[in-house]
């Protein structure tokens, strides 16, 4: 145990019991505790491997390389449409964490063999996300524009992209690419 880590277990209310369950289960899994991202996590040789966290309605394990395991339970979670590494087992009562322990040990051994073997998530290549037709008349219109998107690290491009093509109108979109199009000529990212 992480001595720096204990604040996070202390201040929830409503999880408490359920995060000191998963903690015990992580650690029983000889994996580092360290603090990362303001939440538990838990590493193997320097890698992530798990992390704890809570939300309103559940509490849960993220694994980070989710995407590569097994899943032979059937009970890994794809946190939105737009995560593409990371998956989730989702706990809303310390009862449902206690029977399943031996499940989750064997999925915490199972991504650290996925980190032992040194596989990578394959992620989505910036090509493959969808450009808002907002977004796209403007890089149309304004070489400049174009140039300094394409100057972008990918993830700013991602993020841009995700962001530009997430609202159902298009007014809101327009909104949304005027919005950041001095951020784009001066080489931000949507969150700089």
């Amino acid at each position: 145990m992480n001595p720096k880590v204990d604040f996070y277990f202390d201040k929830s209310s409503k999880w408490q019991t359920a995060l000191e369950q998963l903690r015990r289960i992580a650690l029983e899994c000889h994996l580092t505790e360290e603090l990362k991202w303001g939440c538990p996590c838990y590493m193997f040789q320097g890698n992530n491997i798990v992390l704890i966290h809570e939300f309103k309605e559940y509490c849960a394990f993220l694994f980070f390389k989710g995407a590569l395991l097994n899943d032979s339970n059937g009970i890994l979670i794809q946190q939105t449409k737009n995560v593409q590494a990371a998956r989730q087992i989702r706990f809303t009562n310390v009862q449902e964490i206690v029977p399943m322990e031996s499940v989750l040990k064997a999925y915490i051994y199972e991504a650290i063999e996925v980190e032992k073997a040194g596989l990578e998530v394959e992620f989505k290549k910036t090509e493959e996300f969808v450009v808002a037709e907002e977004f796209q008349i403007r890089l149309d219109g304004f070489p400049d524009l174009k140039k300094a998107f394409e100057g972008l690290t990918s993830g700013r491009q991602k993020a841009y992209l995700l962001y530009f093509s997430a609202p159902k109108q298009s007014k809101t979109r327009e909104a949304r690419v005027e919005k950041c199009i001095s951020q784009i000529l001066n080489g931000k990212g949507l969150n700089d």
